[in-house]
């Protein structure tokens, strides 16, 4: 899974971060599954369980710079090619892309 991280605050130009042209290059590979962008940090409610009580917070989970404003489910054949692909992507050049494996049972 390619975590988009990107800092909101930062006033990206649209057109450096529109996704289009990866997502059909991606898609025409097969190696793009599935994904979508998340709403901006300021719709998000964070939520905690603490013995009996649930405990909600407006915003995101940490505090930081970059938040998660996106998600992609590739599948590659291997960790080289998770890396060529998340490059790839326009938020990499004013974020961060996080590889993470899906756990397999």
């Amino acid at each position: 899974m390619m975590l988009i991280c990107i800092d909101e605050t930062l006033g990206i130009n649209p057109e450096n971060a529109d996704p289009t042209a990866w997502v059909t290059e991606m898609e025409r590979r097969g190696a793009r599954l599935q994904g979508s962008r998340l709403r901006p940090v300021s719709d998000a409610t964070t939520v905690r369980a603490r013995g009996d009580e649930v405990l909600l917070s407006d915003g995101p989970f940490a505090e930081t710079k970059e938040q998660v404003g996106g998600f992609d489910i590739i599948e590659c054949a291997d960790l080289d090619e998770a890396i060529e692909i998340a490059s790839k992507h326009p938020a990499a050049r004013f974020g961060s892309i996080e590889l993470r494996p899906l756990w397999e049972e």
